[in-house]
């Protein structure tokens, strides 16, 4: 049964940063793409970072291109988000995401209606709070 379980999430001020972490169990973790998404009070998800099984292919939402950085330790299962210099806008319920193949390196996790795609397994989410 996969498990992806997010932590790292919290309150921060405008220009801060925190590292987002997902454990992740049940599949090998070393076969699939992972990523991440986001949902802020009263919209759809939003599609942030994906990552390639091997860590070789990332992929970032202009939102958030430069700012947030996705990696994988796949000796520990593990999958991060390092997110740096948050925004207010930047506040959101943050998720993790196992993709249904390895080589995917799209956003066909969230559909077009802001949705999340079933094909694709989630983590519970972790609330990111960035204000004054």
């Amino acid at each position: 049964q996969v498990q992806l379980v997010e932590s790292g999430g919290g309150s921060v001020q405008p220009g801060g940063s925190l590292r987002l972490s997902c454990a992740a169990s049940g599949f090998l973790f070393n076969t699939f793409s992972m990523g991440w998404v986001r949902q802020a009070p009263g919209k759809g998800f939003e599609w942030l970072s994906i990552i390639s099984n091997g860590g070789g292919t990332k992929n970032y939402a202009d939102s958030v291109k430069g700012r947030f950085t996705i990696d994988r330790d796949n000796t520990k299962n593990t999958l991060y988000l390092q997110m740096d210099d948050l925004k207010p806008e930047d506040t959101a319920t943050y998720f993790c995401y196992k993709s249904w193949i390895g080589s995917d390196v799209g956003k066909g996790c969230v559909l077009r209606s802001g949705d999340r795609n079933s094909s694709c397994s989630w983590g519970q989410g972790t609330q990111v709070t960035v204000s004054l």
